[in-house]
């Protein structure tokens, strides 16, 4: 049973009037598992097994995700409690664009982007450290995998630094037993 706020933030699936618009980040929703690689600064990589959950929220206005690494059933693992945070995203026709945002409690986040298509990719892009540009990029987009990167760029440098990359698969919905 959900919470009467829980019942109150979702829905069924995008408000009719904006259904063209929402289509962008609406063919993500549903649930996701992801095999992400952080890049660290001094050139080592760790790897890393998550998941990742979109659906349609407010009145379908807008939609929302839980992105979760390590996966909910690896938490216990190793030191570090990764990471767990949201995403809300909606269409704004004033920009033309998604606003985006995301909270990550447990390091503190709170990331505003602008997000576009931009040929077959969609690219959110926030600045957060002074001269330095934020891009996370979804590409390589099917109905049942995508790839998703962040990359970072300094001002006035046509040099991209990989921070993190995931390799998403949507997770299987068992068909409806027949009676």
């Amino acid at each position: 049973m959900l919470s009467p706020m829980l019942q109150a933030l979702a829905a069924d699936g995008p408000q009719p009037s904006l259904a063209g618009h929402l289509a962008l980040f609406g063919q993500f929703v549903g649930s996701w598992d992801l095999d992400i690689v952080y890049h660290r600064t001094d050139g080592t990589r760790q790897e890393v097994s998550g998941e990742w959950h979109f659906g349609w929220v407010l009145e379908g206005r807008a939609i929302q995700d839980v992105w979760i690494a390590p996966r909910r059933d690896l938490r216990h693992e190793g030191p570090e409690p990764g990471d767990y945070g949201t995403t809300l995203r909606f269409f704004d026709g004033a920009v033309n664009a998604w606003r985006s945002t995301w909270i990550g409690p447990c390091k503190g986040y709170v990331m505003p982007f602008l997000a576009r298509q931009v040929g077959a990719e969609i690219v959110l892009e926030g600045v957060f450290a002074p001269n330095m540009t934020t891009r996370w990029i979804f590409s390589e987009i099917t109905p049942t995998t995508f790839r998703w990167r962040h990359v970072d760029t300094p001002a006035g440098s046509p040099t991209e630094s990989l921070r993190q990359n995931m390799k998403a698969r949507r997770q299987r919905v068992d068909a409806p037993k027949r009676r």
